[in-house]
C-alpha cells in the first residue's frame, strides 16, 4: 500500500517566534503612533469646522443686511421725482403768496394743502427734508452756491436755501443749495 499525502501537512514557521513578536510590537507601535497623529489632529479640524460654520454664518447675515438695505433704498430713484413736483408747488406757493387775494388766495391754500400731503406721504416713507437756514454749514448735505457777507448769521453758517435737499433713511437724496455768509 502506498501512503496517502497527509492532508494537513504540519506547517513551519519560516519566521521564529521572536521575530513574530518583534513584528507585531513594531506594527502595535505604528499603529498607535497613527492614532496619537489622528488625535492630534482632532482640534485642528474642529477650529476649522467651527470657522467654516461661523463664516458661513457671517456670509448669510451680510446678505441679509444686503437684502435689507436693498429694499430699505428701492425706492430712492422714485422719490428723487417727487422732489422737483414739491419744490414746483414750493416756489408755486411763494408766487400765489405774494398776491393773496381772490383766485391766488384759492390757490395758494390748495397748494399748501397739497404741498402738505406730498411732504407727509415723502415723510412715511422715509424722507426727511434739509432746510438747514442759520445752521452751520455742512458739506455733507449742503452744496454751497455762493458766498454773502451777513451781520445776522455768523460766518460758515447758511444764510438762505435756494434748494431744500433731501435725504432718504439718513442717505442723501440731494444736497440742500445754500448761500454760505462770510465774515464781514
Amino acid at each position: 500500500m502506498t501512503d496517502a499525502p497527509n492532508p494537513t501537512p504540519e506547517l513551519t514557521p519560516d519566521i521564529s517566534e521572536s521575530a513574530f513578536q518583534h513584528s507585531l510590537e513594531a506594527e502595535v507601535a505604528a499603529l498607535k503612533a497613527q492614532l496619537a497623529e489622528a488625535q492630534a489632529a482632532i482640534p485642528a479640524a474642529r477650529d476649522a469646522q467651527l470657522r467654516a460654520a461661523a463664516e458661513a454664518e457671517n456670509r448669510i447675515r451680510r446678505a441679509e443686511n444686503e437684502a435689507a438695505k436693498a429694499k430699505k433704498f428701492a425706492a430712492e430713484d422714485v422719490v428723487r421725482e417727487f422732489l422737483g413736483l414739491t419744490d414746483s408747488l414750493e416756489l408755486g406757493m411763494k408766487a400765489a403768496g405774494a398776491n393773496p387775494e381772490g383766485v391766488a388766495k384759492a390757490l395758494a391754500d390748495g397748494m399748501a394743502m397739497t404741498l402738505k400731503q406730498l411732504l407727509s406721504a415723502l415723510e412715511k416713507n422715509g424722507v426727511k427734508q434739509i432746510d438747514p437756514v442759520g445752521q452751520p454749514f455742512n458739506a455733507e448735505h449742503h452744496q454751497a452756491m455762493s458766498m454773502a457777507p451777513s451781520t445776522e448769521v455768523p460766518a460758515n453758517h447758511v444764510l438762505s436755501v435756494m434748494q431744500k435737499g433731501y435725504l432718504l433713511h439718513d442717505r442723501l437724496l440731494r444736497p440742500a443749495l445754500v448761500v454760505v455768509a462770510q465774515a464781514s
